[in-house]
């Protein structure tokens, strides 16, 4: 794909930052896309990496798809490119680390459904979340008919879906779309901190929490609890799990490497 024009990844202390950088409202074409996947990639290879924050910057997260692009797009072309779509966003799901979305602005569309592959998400006041596909005559095509009703459920999934409404950071914090509201010049330093809890934590016990939880939704309990069973037990052959036993024991905190 080349070096990346509009997402790059920022790490300090352990914690990483995807950028996205597309003036003026951070529109997610194709190119946007790709480097979003790209960047998600590098951050769950990346050791030093402890956990992750998604941001756009002061002034938007990010305003959804770039509809001119879509708009001249035919139905031969759009089933191929949805899938790349949402494997684009997937990505970002799969990092198998804590991830974080910093809202300022406008978070729609495309933009809500990026927010809504982290696993918290900090918004600052003045934000808007939605999903305003519908005004289109079309519907989310990037898992927002189902990463949203799992999130806040299917009634209130459907209220914003059918609607295509925006919600105020307040709103969006009542039912579960946001986890923390802040001013919104703190929305990037609250996130960063948030992100900061988790590092020094033990990483194969936090990706493998991770992945009990989500992929124990998408099945029924018993193979959920035996995915949980599995991922437990593994982890018993890490330094990690006998250090933070062993500390336990000692009375001590433990130092944990990440092995």
């Amino acid at each position: 794909m080349g070096e990346a024009e509009f997402v790059r990844v920022e790490t300090s202390g352990h914690v990483a930052t995807i950028r996205l950088d597309r003036p003026k409202m951070n529109a997610l074409n194709r190119r946007v896309q790709e480097e979003i996947a790209e960047a998600a990639r590098l951050v769950d290879a990346d050791p030093d990496a402890h956990a992750v924050v998604v941001y756009g910057g002061e002034r938007v997260f990010a305003a959804g798809a770039d509809v001119k692009e879509m708009a001249v797009m035919s139905y031969a072309e759009m089933a191929v490119h949805s899938r790349a779509l949402q494997d684009c966003f997937t990505a970002v799901a799969r990092i198998g680390k804590p991830v974080i979305a910093a809202i300022t602005g406008y978070a729609l569309g495309g933009g809500c459904e990026l927010a809504l592959c982290a696993d918290l998400r900090v918004a600052g006041e003045s934000a808007k979340l939605g999903q305003p596909e519908i005004t289109l005559g079309i519907i989310p095509g990037a898992g927002g008919t189902q990463r949203l009703p799992r999130l806040v459920g299917p009634a209130r999934a459907k209220d914003l879906i059918f609607t295509g409404r925006h919600v105020s950071a307040a709103e969006a914090l009542a039912i579960g779309l946001v986890d923390r509201v802040v001013p919104d010049e703190e929305v990037y330093p609250a996130a960063l901190e948030l992100a900061a809890t988790f590092a020094g934590g033990p990483a194969a016990a936090i990706r493998a929490a991770k992945l009990a939880v989500d992929h124990g939704l998408e099945t029924d309990l018993d193979t959920g609890l035996e995915i949980e069973r599995l991922q437990f037990s593994g982890l018993f052959a890490t330094e990690d799990a006998r250090e933070g036993m062993t500390a336990f024991a000692e009375k001590r905190r433990p130092t944990f490497t990440g092995r």
